[in-house]
Formats: C-alpha cells, structure tokens, sequence
C-alpha cells in the first residue's frame, strides 16, 4: 500500500476527528484540500478518495453543533458574493446547457457554501492567522517545488499545477502564485525567529521563478503590476528592490530563448495564433453577453456560439480572462455583482490600512490589508488574460479581510484566548497553571 495515501488518508482522518469538536478544524482542512489537492499526488486509493466531501461533511456537523457559530453576513464583499451566487443559479438555469452545466455549477457553488461556512466559524485572531497560513501554504509549498525544478532545469520546461484542480494548468497555477506571494510576505512579517523570516524570503525567490517558469505571458505582467505595489506597499522598500535586482539580473537571463520568444508575443499579438483565438473568445462573450440577459450559463464554450460570433475562427476556446469568462457566463449584469465583490473587498482592506493600526493590538490588520491589496491587483491584472473567476483563493483573501475588519470593530482582542495556539487547537495539554477559557468551536 503507498506509503503517500496513507499519509495524505491519516492526516484528513485526524483533523476530520478533531473538526467534529472545533469545526474551525474542518475549513482548515478542507482549504488545504481544495487548494492544494494534496491526494491528486498519490498513486493509489487516496487518488480518488472523496477526501473533500469528508472534510465539508465533519465541518457541517461542527457547525450544527457549535454554539459559536454566527451570521456570515459581515460586510458589503459578502452581500455581493450572495448576489453573484444567486445570479449566478438564475444563469445556470436559463443557460444553453443546464444538465452538461451541473457539474460546474456544483463545483463552484460548493466553493461558495464553503466560503460562507468559513465566515460562519472563523472569528477570532487564531482562526484568520491559522487560515491565511493554511490558504497560503497551499499553494506556496507547490510553487517552491516549481522554482527548484524551474533552476534546476533553466527553465526549459513548464511548471504545472496540481492535477485536477482550477490551477491545474500552467497559466493559472502561474496567478494562484502571484496570489499568495503578498500574503506569504504578511505571514513573514508576523513572524519573530529570523531564520524562518529567511526561509520564507527564499521561498518568495522560488514562488517568482515556478511563475516565471510556467511560460505564461499573463501570469509575467501580473508579476510586473504586483511587484511594483508590492514595492509601494511594503514598509521595506529597500529589501524589495534588493529582491527585484536579484530576480532581474539572475532568474530572467537563466530563461531559455524560447521562453523570451514566447514572452515577447506580448507586442506582437496579432502574428500569434494563440493571442487571437483569445481575443476571438472575447468577442464571442460579449456578443453572448448582448444576445442573452443571463449569459450562457456555467460556460459559454460552445461550438454553436463560436461558429454564430466568431471574428476569426469558428470554434471554442477557454475565454483566458476572468472578465469574458464572467461575461459570457453570466451576462452583463453576472459581470457587475463579480466586480462589485472584489471592488468592495479592496476598499475594505483599504479600511484596514487607515484603520488598523491606532492601536498595538490591531497593527497586524495593517500589514493584512496592504497584502490583501498586492494580491487583489495581481488578480485583477493577470485574470486579465487568465481563466481563474471561481478559484478559492481570492474568496480566501476576502474571507480574511472581512473576518479582520470585523474584528476590530468588535474590539475582540479585549476577549481573544491567550493560551498558546497549539494548546487552544486541541494539539498539546493546557498547563495546570493557566486559566481555562471557554471553547471557542
């Protein structure tokens, strides 16, 4: 029996355990699950194993048993995303496709319960930190694999996502990177020994080499608009730079010729077929778009589309941008409720940069809100040219700016637990001489 399944099978069984009493547990798991699809790495029975679904299932019991469950809705972002999702049903179900349309329909609606179930469960300092690590790692342990392989190769092959999953493919595995590497530098940030704040800055120098490595021309313009906020953001503007001179002058002239051929069709679109088979796809969702109020439905992929709008070519291909895909699939007005949620997401860590940091308990929300922000500007500058509108991780990051908002609205630190994180998760026995403090399920 493999070893890895085993590994992968024991780790859910203990933590699906452990949810049933603190089902925060559970959107931890399931995060990781979701994210990083750990299982898709195995060679035997945890392959196909329903490992998800236990993890959603045992965190559904938690909840149902938990006294400290509460309203998810805590802010403008959410609003927004329960319209979209509702809108999103409404698409579905007048869409050209309803039963081939189901399955994606369901994917990303279970993404979404799991969102709000999050909101539901997460609520003090213990649990955002515990999931930014969670969602963070996810995709930062895979993208540091990547940049080895990216060095040890010089990066005459593509780094690839893991199987099965929305970053699968090397262009979005290439923006889930750009993604987290803000928010690995928040975590960095709130760390004291300093041999792990140097690991974590070689492990941001490997997450930029796998997005480099992954060939992808969106993936490098959104590492351009995020490193150049992520300079403005950052309250060490000098470290950053340092790091941009080192990429610059060691990782890009590693780069073969024909990762500069293919960057270089940024200029020149129109002699790439590639380029124009994506510009043919957006024309087609905007005229889906005109012609249908609730748009196509979950995907507007249809040859008999493609053959009805197409400028240049006359059958399907993915749209590569989050916007035509939202448009083609939902409609002008699916498109506005989309753009609302991250607009409102922005603003709000915005709130958390001005607010955060009257202050020393609430610094931390400062250095939240301003990563949360590189990360937004990197999805909204690469989902230009990628297909990533129903990933889980800028959901995550709004997760994670709502929950810190309302924390300190709510003054929670007056009230947070102060025994040590792994005696408060259940992992390690409280010591005698330490106060109890009320579950916090």
């Amino acid at each position: 029996m493999p070893i890895r399944d085993l590994i992968i099978v024991a780790i859910v069984v203990v933590a699906a355990g452990m949810a049933l009493r603190r089902p925060w547990i559970g959107v931890m798991l399931w995060t990781w699950l979701s994210i990083m699809n750990p299982h898709r790495y195995t060679w035997g029975f945890a392959y196909s194993a329903p490992l998800a679904a236990v993890a959603a299932g045992v965190t559904l019991l938690g909840l149902l048993a938990s006294k400290e469950r509460r309203s998810p809705f805590l802010g403008a972002p959410v609003t927004w995303m329960f319209a979209f999702a509702v809108w999103m049903t409404l698409s579905w179900l007048f869409g050209i496709d309803v039963v081939g349309d189901y399955g994606q329909w369901t994917k990303v609606m279970k993404i979404y319960f799991m969102t709000f179930v999050a909101l539901m469960l997460l609520h003090n300092k213990y649990h955002i930190m515990a999931f930014a690590w969670v969602s963070t790692a996810s995709v930062i342990l895979l993208a540091v694999k990547g940049g080895v392989y990216t060095i040890m190769s010089g990066g005459a092959h593509r780094v690839w996502g893991p199987p099965g999953s929305f970053i699968a493919d090397n262009n979005e595995f290439a923006l889930a990177v750009i993604i987290a590497i803000p928010l690995l530098h928040f975590l960095q940030l709130q760390v004291t020994r300093s041999w792990i704040r140097q690991a974590m800055t070689v492990a941001i120098l490997l997450s930029v080499a796998s997005a480099l490595g992954s060939h992808s021309r969106g993936a490098l313009l959104a590492l351009g608009a995020m490193g150049a906020i992520f300079w403005w953001r950052s309250s060490k503007k000098g470290a950053i730079a340092v790091l941009a001179v080192f990429v610059v002058l060691i990782l890009l002239p590693m780069m073969p010729e024909h990762w500069w051929e293919r960057m270089g069709t940024i200029k020149s679109y129109e002699e790439d077929t590639s380029a124009m088979g994506r510009i043919n796809a957006w024309w087609v969702a905007w005229d889906v778009a005109k012609d249908r109020f609730f748009g196509a439905g979950m995907s507007y992929q249809h040859n008999e589309l493609f053959m009805l709008y197409g400028r240049y070519e006359s059958f399907a291909r993915a749209a590569h941008s989050i916007y035509f895909q939202i448009l083609g699939n939902h409609g002008f007005v699916g498109l506005f409720l989309y753009l609302m949620v991250w607009v409102s997401t922005f603003r709000m860590a915005g709130w958390l940069r001005k607010h955060g940091g009257k202050l020393p308990e609430t610094r931390w929300v400062v250095m939240l809100g301003a990563m949360a922000q590189v990360s937004l500007v990197g999805y909204a500058v690469g989902g230009a040219f990628l297909s990533l509108a129903y990933f889980d991780l800028p959901y995550n990051i709004m997760v994670m700016v709502v929950l810190a908002k309302n924390w300190v609205e709510r003054r929670a630190w007056e009230k947070e637990p102060t025994v040590p994180f792994m005696e408060y998760a259940g992992l390690r026995r409280p010591k005698p001489e330490q106060t109890a403090l009320p579950r916090t399920n």
